[in-house]
């Protein structure tokens, strides 16, 4: 498993308990020994997560054990049918899209895919999906739409590719169809946001009735490298930016633009992704029941009233 710089005190301790128990078997009297640093590292380990700093949260988000959509997918649906290509230039293997059983219901599922290795990186083009990943994302939705089947979407990108391609085929353009397409669906729209909300690249997956966050997944208009870049003239400065850019799941809850924070095992997801999927399932299925009984009137104007709703007004009345 890798590890990040701060939790290397934790990845020793680790390591050290690896290495006696495969002493274990060969000498006794060092299971106390071995339950002792046990109970160390999981007090360390919670330590260590108590009071992360803004940064350190935003690097659990990305951690390279994180768990992924596809790893999702695979402990909480079945029957999962792949649906590929735009019908317009092709398919993109950054956004995963289709049909699948889910807590007893036929749904549409869409997320974001990033890889663990190079070739797989290369592949789904770093999680970053191209217009063609949108497009394909709007099919889907639509037939959900046509068949009356709930829409899922997981969101998980650093946003959307902007390369020269990707303009050419119109990148601004799909995003915000894809908007216009959730903000109409009269089915229940529920997004979970698993690692990394990026800018518009993320947004446009998100327009949903309810919008579930990972405690320690980010959500954000740009990535804090990209931010520091444009306001210090300095992407080294990112971590001083991911405190201004109020992107942690807390913040994002407090302003409403998330409904919900589900709780991570100690560590993060990636400790126990088998704990994180039923936590996250368990709420998915919690907000799909609460959307259930609506029209398709009513599932619009819910939506509609959710984003309408966001911001505060502030009224300053004049000295004079």
């Amino acid at each position: 498993m890798a590890h990040l710089d701060f939790e290397k005190p934790l990845a020793e301790l680790e390591e050290r308990i690896a290495q006696l128990k495969v002493l274990s078997g060969q000498e006794g009297g060092i299971d106390s020994q071995i339950r002792r640093l046990e109970d160390k590292a999981r007090k360390l380990q919670r330590e260590l997560h108590r009071d992360l700093t803004h940064w350190q949260k935003v690097q659990l988000s990305r951690h390279p054990d994180r768990p992924y959509f596809r790893d999702y997918l695979d402990r909480l649906f079945e029957d999962f049918v792949e649906l590929h290509g735009d019908r317009v230039f092709g398919d993109d293997p950054a956004i995963i899209a289709g049909f699948g059983r889910f807590a007893g219901r036929t749904v549409a599922v869409i997320g974001q895919q990033k890889g663990r290795t190079t070739k797989q990186k290369l592949h789904r083009n770093f999680g970053m999906a191209h217009p063609e990943g949108y497009r394909k994302a709007c099919r889907i939705m639509d037939m959900a739409d046509r068949f009356g089947r709930p829409v899922l979407t997981f969101i998980d990108t650093p946003g959307a590719y902007p390369g020269l391609g990707a303009e050419e085929r119109g990148q601004a353009e799909a995003i915000g169809h894809s908007l216009e397409v959730m903000a109409r669906l009269g089915v229940p729209v529920v997004a979970a946001i698993i690692g990394e909300g990026g800018s518009g690249g993320a947004l446009a997956l998100g327009v949903a009735n309810r919008v579930v966050m990972l405690q320690f997944a980010t959500y954000s208009v740009i990535t804090p490298e990209g931010c520091a870049s444009i306001l210090f003239r300095d992407g080294a400065r990112g971590p001083e930016a991911a405190e201004q850019l109020k992107l942690l799941a807390e913040d994002v809850q407090r302003i409403g633009v998330t409904d919900v924070v589900v709780e991570e095992p100690t560590g993060g997801a990636h400790r126990d992704p088998d704990e994180a999927a039923t936590s996250l399932g368990r709420e998915l299925v919690r907000q799909l029941d609460s959307l259930a009984g609506l029209s398709r009137e009513q599932v619009m104007a819910d939506r509609y009233d959710r984003f309408r709703s966001m911001g505060r007004w502030v009224e300053a009345r004049g000295a004079g």
